[in-house]
């Protein structure tokens, strides 16, 4: 269990963490809850067009076809509605894309010490978030990958001491010219083994 799940009083300060994904997202759902609406309008005024009703109006009956008698109504009730609806889904799609904005934003700053050479992090993400499996699944290969990258600093390290200990041997100048080329080439592997923190 990760520090995140298991601290109950770790709570989300800041649920707009990444502005440009999640605008988009809610941008996008509200012009579906707007055009659902125009839409809603535009479907029951067509359906009624064909049939007439009867209101009276300022003391006065006035005949007119049912879509002209509902629109103003009709048009008052979903924007009412439009407005009510727009606004919680505001929220549900705020809240919505934080699960998903706020994983990628740990998996980037992840990815970010892994390219500078840090594999000691892992992504702790909240059981209820998105990819909580695949932060799982990506931590047990960092371990791995932590594990190799140990036993690979550990081998040069041994391989080093043993070239050391070769270095005194009697070799003549062939011998001793590929001798040093080895220890050059070793120092080079164990220059690109420690850059990795494990």
């Amino acid at each position: 269990m990760s520090q995140q799940e298991s601290n109950p009083g770790n709570k989300r300060r800041n649920f707009y963490i990444d502005k440009d994904f999640q605008t988009k997202f809610i941008v996008k759902f509200t012009f579906l809850l707007v055009a659902g609406a125009g839409l809603t309008i535009a479907l029951l005024y067509w359906l009624a067009r064909h049939s007439s009703s009867v209101s009276v109006t300022k003391s006065r009956v006035v005949v007119m076809t049912t879509a002209d008698l509902i629109l103003p109504m009709l048009i008052q009730t979903v924007v009412v509605v439009a407005i009510v609806i727009g606004i919680a889904a505001i929220g549900v799609t705020l809240f919505v894309s934080h699960k998903i904005a706020g994983p990628l934003f740990h998996f980037k700053r992840i990815f970010k010490e892994i390219a500078g050479g840090n594999f000691t992090k892992q992504v702790n993400l909240r059981k209820d978030d998105q990819f909580h499996t695949v932060a799982v699944e990506f931590n047990e290969i960092m371990t791995v990958v932590r594990t190799k990258m140990q036993t690979t600093q550990e081998q040069v390290v041994s391989l080093k001491a043993l070239l050391d200990a070769m270095g005194a041997l009697n070799l003549d100048d062939q011998k001793r010219k590929q001798f040093n080329d080895f220890k050059a080439k070793l120092q080079e592997l164990e220059t690109t083994v420690n850059f990795f923190k494990v």
